[in-house]
């Protein structure tokens, strides 16, 4: 059984990542009931919670069915991360994750995010300064390094977890990769294989079928997984990758009536968390993850992502359904 700290997490834990706009409250709670056994926030700006900026208050919300959970915080200034380190003991976490692994530009110039990652020694600092700081359990999330030329990514493991975290979920792209080309899990499997390394190595990027994740796990020898894109649209994907390590087989994909109900039930919670106007709104980036390569879809989708009125869209949805059941019954 993988501990994070003393929390038991799973024999081979499945986590959803931190996506910006993604990974809210509705969404993590849908995706622990369809298999994820550790979720993260959105990461959180230390800069905007110190400020009191509502955007970032906002994401410490967690619903207790989504637990165990993770608050990520990314942020530059050593000082400002440990001011941060008090709003989110107050959210109560399960535990506290620093980002270093966030490749945009606009945080990485300030030194966050992957940026840190050229600066090696003020990351073990910072990382050791937040772990002294707060009661929570600390774990990270980063990449390769920097770029391909700056790989240090076991010594990097090594004095993170001297530093005192408590697990490590590793990125296996550089930060000048971004997101594209392959991730590099042998970097991965170099960390976990270590002989000096004790926490839990976590793997992130590129699975997205069930039977990439049985070969990852296999050939990289991670404790766990990490999910990221592949859950957009498709929260059932912690569930089908338990079933194929548990069976060898692969399940149905998720019908379409089902499609809709898990939509209409992730519409009713994000009103619920952020009121109608912006529950309707910011579901509109969904829809098409939901009901993606649903043929002659265009012009329902064209009503999701124009109507204002919950009940409409409601009714769009429970159309969907029966849409879904007719066709099973064909």
């Amino acid at each position: 059984m993988i501990k994070i700290a003393e929390r038991e997490v799973g024999e081979f834990p499945l986590l959803l990542a931190p996506m910006e706009d993604v990974s809210d409250p509705p969404f993590r709670a849908i995706c622990k009931e369809l298999g994820a056994d550790v979720v993260y926030t959105e990461f959180i700006s230390v800069e905007g919670l110190i400020r009191d900026s509502w955007k970032s208050i906002e994401k410490l919300d967690i619903y207790d069915e989504e637990r165990p959970v993770g608050i990520q915080i990314f942020g530059g200034d050593l000082d400002s991360m440990l001011a941060a380190t008090e709003y989110v003991e107050k959210a109560n976490p399960e535990f506290l994750d620093i980002n270093y692994g966030c490749p945009v530009k606009k945080v990485t110039c300030k030194g966050a995010g992957a940026g840190i990652l050229q600066d090696i020694p003020k990351m073990e600092s910072m990382t050791r300064a937040i772990v002294q700081r707060t009661s929570l359990p600390v774990t990270v999330k980063t990449r390769l390094g920097w770029d391909e030329k700056s790989i240090r990514i076991v010594e990097v493991a090594l004095r993170l977890q001297d530093a005192g975290i408590k697990a490590l979920t590793i990125h296996g792209r550089t930060r000048v990769q971004m997101y594209k080309g392959e991730s590099d899990w042998s970097h991965i499997r170099a960390v976990r294989e270590h002989p000096g390394i004790e926490i839990p190595i976590f793997g992130n990027g590129d699975v997205d079928t069930p039977e990439k994740a049985l070969k990852y796990r296999r050939q990289y020898g991670v404790d766990g997984i990490m999910i990221g894109r592949a859950a957009i649209g498709n929260p059932w994907i912690f569930n089908e990758i338990k079933h194929y390590f548990k069976t060898g087989q692969k399940l149905p994909p998720a019908s379409i009536e089902e499609r809709a109900r898990i939509c209409l039930r992730h519409l009713g919670m994000a009103v619920e968390w952020k009121g109608e106007k912006r529950g309707i709104l910011e579901m509109r980036r969904h829809y098409s993850n939901y009901f993606r390569g649903i043929p002659d879809f265009r012009e329902t989708r064209t009503r999701l992502v124009t109507s204002m009125d919950f009940m409409e869209i409601e009714s769009e949805l429970h159309q969907i359904m029966k849409r879904g059941v007719l066709l099973q019954m064909a």
